[in-house]
């Protein structure tokens, strides 16, 4: 029988406000911002006393990586449509024939190829996987970062 265990990132304050250009779709190729929600499900097997794992450690761990991307603009390092230069103290961003000029200390830089929610996830997912050890006993997490209520995406990874 599997049991899971779920964190809903709006009531939990699992959250982070912030800027982003999806260059790749010209909709949201304008500069724009959202707060997201980060949510997790968590599928195993229960432990001894019962549980499959704490919700405090995954809220922590969650948090930290909300709290790094918080009230920044997020920036794909990977992306194949922006040319993306770094400069002292600013980042210059070509693409979609504009051009935008941001103070580097403002933006972040994401190993992903666009800002999309569906790579937001997979990001937060990769980001959580470096920052615990899982016991054996955990069969699935499937993470959800959330583009505002009632939208977003989710990525799910089998472990065993």
């Amino acid at each position: 029988m599997n049991s899971y265990i779920t964190i809903d990132g709006w009531r939990s304050n699992i959250r982070f406000s912030c800027a982003h250009i999806i260059h790749e779709y010209e909709k949201c190729g304008r500069l724009h911002g959202h707060t997201y929600a980060i949510n997790v499900k968590v599928s195993g097997k229960k432990n001894k006393e019962g549980i499959i794992i704490d919700f405090s450690l995954l809220k922590n761990i969650l948090r930290k990586i909300a709290n790094k991307l918080d009230h920044h603009v997020l920036i794909p390092e990977k992306s194949k449509v922006a040319k993306i230069k770094k400069k002292n103290d600013s980042v210059e961003i070509k693409a979609l024939k504009k051009k935008f000029i941001l103070p580097i200390e403002d933006c972040i830089f994401l190993p992903i190829e666009s800002t999309s929610a569906e790579n937001l996830a997979e990001y937060v997912l990769g980001e959580m996987l470096k920052k615990i050890k899982l016991p054996n006993t955990i069969y699935s997490i499937e993470i959800g970062v959330d583009e505002g209520y009632g939208q977003g995406a989710k990525i799910s990874k089998n472990l065993n």
